[in-house]
């Protein structure tokens, strides 16, 4: 229970306003937006930077893998360091580390270099998503709150479609090193306005750090997605793959046991008791690993095969912003009226459809097809991403909202990171495998056409246990009743209220 301030510091109960909470949620955008797109402008880059450093794909890919794991290994501290210090303070100073991160990978000279700076910039950016996610998930009113994550999730979802135009431009006419320069001016944006707008938001003196966890965490994380990514790429038995998913795994473990032990975890693992926000969480990754796995190489079909420049390649990828635009508020307002169910049933059943139709496409695959199943996609993004993601919110216990969101961002995070390894990887054995069948004389482009399909096909089947997967999430219960201030065992998906 808590009670809104005047600007004089006394109790004021306040009608909701959405012009009240219009300027810190703009601050909020503006940050996130930053963030998230440098997660996107490199996949059309790709083949850029290969072609710069002279070096090969999995190489690069390591640029976009170290850059995720490296969010995922900030993004669990969010909860201690909001806690410690306030979340207005954390945010703003994250998202100026983030600019200076990105002003490195900007004069990187050797692909190592791009490597060990995109880390750099992901440990800035990784605590802007949860940090954020919070503050408006306190901001917005429990009735509202489908509708104002909807908002949120605009940026969440155009940022990741709309990256690979700019940087398309930018490639093409401008130089690779302004995908990340262009942060800057973005970023000071953000940090302006989140000094001026941003509330200021109670610190606990008593915060305690997880050591063994933020140590434990990154050897997991990162020690899996190498193990995965050498798995997929050359052999399950190869003894980079036996290394990485051994150590990862074992860390893992001692991980998991150490933050249930711990009376301060870095992660909130006990939420996992509910039996919704399980569910939900599952289904997330799920989502994200269908999802982002395949963006990557949507960008690369079309430039190694259909030969388009990264402008063209931006352009062709636009319908797929504008239908996640046109899907993402229309899911935040039915959310609020019929749960989540319904809706990421028919969005991950639309992703489904839409990548199951680019398995099969060719060298000479007409252009409209393509961009019908991206903008598919799109709406099927939109529909179907905030809803999940809010219904697991829901379904934590109020007073862990601050260490849930770095648990749903953190794990997201690793899954995107294992999707990409896994899928290049992937990618690259079954390009291999095709080059190996083919008689002499025949043209390579085939082999590399069929490997795209392949994997365009895996991350369908990954879209469709999605699918089955959200029969069974459970409607949000809603409380006929209001909620008594004595009570402390409130339904985890009821202690929504301020």
């Amino acid at each position: 229970m808590s009670t809104t301030t005047n600007a004089k510091g006394a109790p004021a109960e306040q009608p909701f306003s959405l012009k009240a909470i219009l300027p810190p949620l703009l601050a909020i955008i503006v940050g996130m937006i930053m963030v998230i797109l440098d997660g996107t402008v490199v996949n059309v880059a790709v083949p850029k930077l290969v072609e710069y450093f002279n070096t090969d794909l999995k190489t690069v890919q390591w640029a976009i893998t170290g850059y995720t794991l490296a969010l995922a290994a900030v993004i669990p501290l969010a909860g201690y360091m909001t806690d410690r210090f306030g979340s207005k303070q954390v945010f703003v100073s994250t998202v100026a580390m983030f600019v200076l991160g990105s002003m490195l990978c900007s004069i990187a000279q050797t692909s190592s270099q791009l490597v060990l700076f995109r880390v750099i910039q992901g440990l800035g950016g990784g605590m802007v998503a949860p940090i954020g996610m919070a503050m408006v998930f306190r901001l917005a009113p429990p009735e509202r709150r489908g509708s104002i994550m909807g908002m949120l999730g605009i940026p969440m979802l155009l940022a990741p479609a709309l990256g690979p135009v700019l940087s398309g431009w930018l490639v093409e006419y401008v130089s690779w090193h302004w995908i990340f320069l262009i942060n800057v001016p973005i970023g000071i944006v953000g940090i302006t306005l989140g000094i001026k707008y941003l509330p200021k938001t109670e610190t606990k003196g008593r915060a305690h750090l997880d050591i063994l966890g933020i140590i434990l965490a990154p050897v997991a994380f990162s020690m899996l997605a190498y193990g995965v990514n050498q798995g997929g790429g050359e052999s399950w038995s190869s003894t980079g793959a036996i290394v990485g998913l051994s150590v990862g795994g074992v860390a893992l473990v001692l991980f998991i046991i150490v933050e249930l032990l711990h009376k301060h975890p870095l992660l909130e693992l006990r939420v996992f008791r509910s039996s919704d926000f399980t569910r939900g969480i599952i289904l997330s990754w799920v989502t994200q690993a269908a999802l982002f796995g395949s963006m990557l190489f949507v960008p690369l079909y079309l430039q190694q095969i259909r030969n388009y420049t990264p402008l063209e390649t931006g352009l062709i990828l636009l319908p797929q912003a504008l239908a996640s635009g046109i899907g993402m508020p229309l899911g935040g307002r039915l959310f609020d009226k019929i749960g989540a169910r319904p809706l990421v049933f028919v969005g991950l059943s639309i992703i489904s459809t839409a990548l199951f139709m680019l398995s099969g496409v060719t060298a000479d695959t007409s252009l409209p097809f393509i961009m019908s199943t991206l903008a598919m996609m799109g709406l099927g993004m939109g529909l179907s991403m905030m809803p999940v993601n809010t219904h697991v919110l829901n379904s934590a216990p109020r007073e862990w909202v601050n260490r849930v969101t770095p648990l749903t961002a953190a794990a997201q995070q690793v899954v995107v990171s294992f999707a990409v390894a896994g899928m290049t990887g992937y990618l690259t054995s079954q390009i291999a495998v095709h080059m190996g069948k083919m008689t002499a004389g025949a043209n390579p482009l085939s082999a590399m056409v069929l490997g795209f399909n392949d994997v365009f096909f895996f991350s369908a089947c990954i879209a469709v246990a999605g699918v089955v997967i959200s029969l069974i999430l459970r409607k949000p219960k809603v409380s006929a009743a209001p909620a008594s201030p004595d009570a402390q065992t409130a339904d985890p998906a009821m202690m929504m209220g301020h």
